[in-house]
């Protein structure tokens, strides 16, 4: 038996393994009573806030049929509802109701408390080990199925500066992650648009940079510093964006660690970034950074109604 059978045997055994120690040979899934399609269609509509079933479809790669059917037994069971997009009547968004977003939460918390439970058994240079593997491999797995080449083959490069075709990318890229989390229309992208143009036009003053995540000639991932609109020798971090399969990939930190570093050597006095409440993944990487939650609001800026917060990180 060669190195490269015995690798891939060993890996086989082990992910049988871990289905059948995971649960997912049996008809339920995560202590719920739901099958495992349900339990990853409830924890996809929490990561994206809305999503519909041509998405589900897309990411769960399961049969457009298999996934009608889950979604009426969901929203029967009052874990999900409809919600009619604003741009498109024929487009119906899936969001959690209450009783899905607490049920989300039981399936998180078993979920880390199996992980948890298992890291206990290894030391801390495995516990490494298995994260930055099984990612990996998770990943892998991913491009197979969607026809991308691997990660490595594909390296994300982090570049400052106008490139062509930015202000539609970060545009698109707004619009497409803000219609699913917060059900924004024509007028949010618009209001982006014309933002991100008019910054353009300002970028070559010293105190304004933008970064952008380029893979494959395609920018992925995109953040900015705005060192004039404030006043006050403050800074506005302005249009921090990842692709969908971009996320979870350390990206988003190596954008902030460019935006962050370039705030210290300007000497501005504060950094300030708006959003808004439930971006519960965003919101712990501004907090990894210093960002402290400073102004909360009900607020409609952005089109439709949600609760925005400004976030501040301070000089020193």
């Amino acid at each position: 038996m060669t190195d490269n059978t015995l690798l891939i045997e060993n890996i086989r055994t082990a992910s049988r393994l871990m289905v059948r120690e995971l649960g997912f040979m049996n008809p339920t899934l995560a202590a719920t009573e739901y099958s495992a399609s349900a339990v990853h269609t409830l924890l996809e509509a929490e990561r994206l806030g809305a999503v519909t079933a041509a998405q589900l479809v897309n990411e769960l790669g399961l049969e457009k049929s298999s996934v009608s059917r889950m979604l009426g037994k969901l929203i029967k069971a009052g874990e999900l509802t409809e919600v009619v997009s604003v741009d498109d009547a024929r487009v119906k968004h899936l969001q959690l109701t209450e009783q899905g977003k607490a049920s989300v939460v039981k399936i998180n918390a078993y979920g880390k408390m199996r992980v948890a439970d298992a890291l206990a058994h290894l030391d801390t240079a495995k516990q490494k080990a298995v994260a930055e593997g099984i990612s990996a491999y998770a990943r892998a797995l991913k491009s197979c199925r969607d026809g991308s080449q691997a990660n490595p083959q594909n390296p994300v490069i982090i570049s400052s500066g106008y490139q062509p075709g930015m202000i539609g990318r970060i545009s698109e890229m707004h619009a497409r992650f803000y219609s699913r989390h917060a059900n924004f229309g024509s007028f949010f992208e618009s209001k982006v648009a014309a933002g991100l143009a008019e910054f353009t036009g300002r970028l070559g003053h010293e105190n304004n940079r933008i970064w952008l995540a380029v893979q494959n000639g395609k920018i992925v991932g995109s953040v900015a510093i705005d060192g004039q609109d404030l006043g006050n020798n403050e800074a506005h971090l302005r249009w921090f964006i990842l692709d969908d399969g971009c996320r979870g990939g350390g990206i988003g930190r190596k954008l902030l660690s460019e935006a962050v570093n370039f705030c210290d050597q300007q000497k501005f006095s504060a950094t300030q970034l708006w959003t808004f409440s439930g971006l519960d993944a965003a919101r712990r990487l501004y907090e990894s950074f210093g960002f402290t939650l400073t102004k909360e609001w009900d607020g409609d800026q952005w089109g439709s109604r949600v609760m925005e917060q400004q976030f501040t990180r301070t000089a020193g």
